[in-house]
């Protein structure tokens, strides 16, 4: 037997590293030439169970959600193990509460997987707050900030807590007196921004989003996975991603490595009032939307949902199959009628699971630092004046016009967008364009301009007006 084994290990590596295919052909000629021997017999039940419960997810699925090769920062606030590291004491600093009884750390728990175990977290005044307070993994490469994406950036993020009544209720101008008080504070924030009066409001935020960018999360064994370790996941795991990339549909908003679209859906949850992205981006149509949540270490940041309403996986996919309510807001992302048995149920449930540490995780800090630029470096710049809107993004994504001309953006897709522009030279915030509707643009003078989608962030258009033809 142990003489079979050895005999049939070539073949099994070279199944490995065959496509689809041809490991199909190669299992009908090894069944057939093998089939009576116990090396064959053992081969084609390996070479079956590989196709029947790997193969269909491999390849794209390896691709889609494959980590980034480094961690990327901002050119206006570049990282500095200094920097870094007064970050995370600010992190931790109870001062920076009205009480001095509270920090970020108070509700963005390390042991919790910087979440706080609650439905809804308490701050100074003592009273639940009215959403369920979010992860802080992999912020670095957020589009927005909060369940509404009221801020575009975590230096912007970082001032609302402090100052909000019911979470840390502190005026910045006492938190920086406050902490100018301390030499080694004080003598830090020098070390860290390279100046003797570094320590004012702007670099107490540029501080905690530096350390924030840091709060990797590590690597799990779905991602040995997407490696190239074909033993990282069981059979049952790789059904449940089979379910996750197909017929669930959970890949329409949990996309990415880090398993979100940075967009904003109405998942049918029930209405209590909160409306979420509709009023921040002055479009009814995103009311009851809130910010698709990363997956990543999701096993250890329950409760679930923006009001922390949903407890357990079980209850999320129960959510998903019977309890989403209709409405005109829902997200066309959505399956339209989801159904699955028990047995599919714990097969995805198997699988989300492989995208959490087997222990409480900690920050993988072995990521190296890339400092990102803010030119356009993206798609090559096309001359047109017609833009399409599908799949969640613009096509092409980067255009040049003349002074004058006019941009029509179409929306070709089946979802809900918008045009939106923030420039101080042109501002314009389009209403809820529907399948089919178009928005035309104009722009007032010569330059360069971002334009987005309220509802999918990371839909990117670079516009560049030129003053000639």
């Amino acid at each position: 037997m142990a003489q079979s084994k050895r005999s049939s290990k070539p073949y099994v590596d070279k199944l490995m590293a065959l496509d689809l295919g041809d490991l199909r052909a190669t299992c009908r000629a090894v069944s057939i030439v093998l089939a009576s021997a116990a090396a064959g017999a053992a081969l084609f039940t390996f070479a079956r169970s590989f196709i029947a419960h790997a193969a269909p997810a491999t390849d794209p699925s390896r691709q889609e959600f494959a980590r980034p090769s480094g961690v990327p920062f901002p050119p206006e606030n570049p990282a500095s193990p200094e920097k870094i590291a007064l970050g995370q004491s600010l992190f931790f600093d109870k001062r920076l509460s009205a009480n001095g009884q509270v920090a970020c750390a108070s509700c963005h728990i390390p042991a919790l997987a910087f979440t706080d175990g609650v439905a809804r977290g308490k701050g100074v005044a003592n009273v639940p707050l009215s959403r369920n307070t979010p992860a802080l993994w992999n912020q670095a490469w957020g589009e927005s900030f909060f369940w509404d994406g009221r801020a575009k950036s975590l230096e912007g993020q970082a001032r609302t807590p402090i100052e909000h009544p019911l979470e840390m209720a502190m005026k910045l101008t006492d938190a920086v007196a406050k902490l100018r008080g301390d030499a080694a504070i004080a003598g830090a924030f020098s070390k860290a921004f390279g100046s003797n009066d570094a320590l004012n409001e702007k670099n107490i935020f540029n501080a905690l989003a530096t350390y924030e960018r840091t709060l990797v999360s590590p690597k799990t064994r779905f991602d040995r996975w997407i490696e190239g370790d074909d033993s990282a996941l069981k059979p049952i795991e790789i059904n449940g991603l089979n379910i996750f990339t197909g017929k669930a549909g959970c890949t329409n908003c949990h996309s990415t490595w880090r398993f979100t679209d940075d967009a904003f859906h109405d998942i049918g949850l029930p209405d209590h009032g909160d409306k979420g992205r509709g009023p921040i981006a002055g479009l009814a149509a995103a009311g009851n939307a809130f910010k698709t949540p990363s997956l990543r270490e999701l096993v250890w940041t329950a409760p679930y949902m923006h009001d922390g309403s949903v407890a357990t996986l079980d209850e999320v996919l129960a959510h998903y199959i019977d309890g989403v309510q209709p409405r005109p807001t829902l997200s066309k992302d959505l399956p339209p009628a989801l159904a699955l048995n028990a047995e599919e149920r714990r097969e995805l449930v198997a699988f989300l699971q492989t995208l959490s540490s087997d222990d409480p995780p900690t920050p993988d800090n072995r990521q190296p630092v890339v400092q990102t630029s803010s030119a356009d470096a993206g798609a090559p710049m096309v001359a047109t004046t017609r833009i399409s809107q599908k799949n969640k993004q613009f096509t092409p994504q980067s255009v040049s016009l003349a002074l004058g001309q006019a941009l029509t953006i179409v929306n070709d897709d089946k979802r809900t967008h918008s045009v939106r522009v923030d420039d101080p030279k042109f501002k314009f915030a389009s209403d809820a364009q529907e399948p089919g509707d178009s928005v035309v643009l104009t722009f007032p003078e010569a330059g360069i301009y971002g334009v987005i989608c309220s509802i999918h962030p990371k839909m990117k258009l670079s516009v560049t007006v030129t003053a000639g033809r």
